[in-house]
């Protein structure tokens, strides 16, 4: 399963239920990642995207503790544990953890590789991703050049929670 988070330098991922910046290559890299594929996101995450609809062309999960929450063309569950039965219909390389904060800490867990747009700026913020950089399960095995839009810079980081055998 992967994690796939844009972060601020201090793992900062949104502001008022909104993403912190909006960068052009960010979005087309999640698009590639994730079309065709599954992804797993909270209510408050779906609720920001356009016209409150599914992602189109992903099969979209969405955990939400609102026993009345539905989503026409999405697969709604109240648990972690729901969600993973869920996902046992599909390759575990298919899902994406797409946010928001507690989808990403209840579900990091489970992943194995994580896809970081790191943006070297720091944000006012009230949601965060776990830190990857300071846990030791995790390592860096993919770092581009840095890349810049306007006056950001950013680059996009792949992480690998590590075996036990390596």
């Amino acid at each position: 399963m992967h994690l796939i988070v844009a972060v601020d330098e201090n793992w900062a991922i949104g502001s008022k239920e909104n993403l912190l910046v909006r960068i052009p290559n960010d979005h087309k890299m999640f698009q590639q990642e994730t079309t065709g594929k599954v992804v797993i996101l909270g209510r408050k995450t779906m609720e920001t995207f356009p016209g409150k609809q599914p992602l189109k062309n992903r099969t979209n999960i969405i955990l939400s503790g609102r026993s009345d929450y539905q989503v026409k063309g999405a697969t709604v569950v109240r648990s972690v544990e729901e969600a993973l039965k869920e996902c046992g219909k599909y390759d575990t390389e298919d899902i994406y953890v797409i946010g928001g904060e507690s989808v990403y800490r209840q579900f990091l867990p489970y992943c194995d590789t994580a896809h970081v747009t790191k943006i070297d700026m720091a944000y006012a913020a009230d949601a965060w991703c776990p830190n990857l950089d300071e846990d030791e399960d995790w390592e860096i095995t993919a770092d581009s050049e840095e890349q810049v839009y306007f006056d950001i810079t950013y680059r996009f980081v792949k992480y690998e929670r590590k075996s036990s055998g390596r």
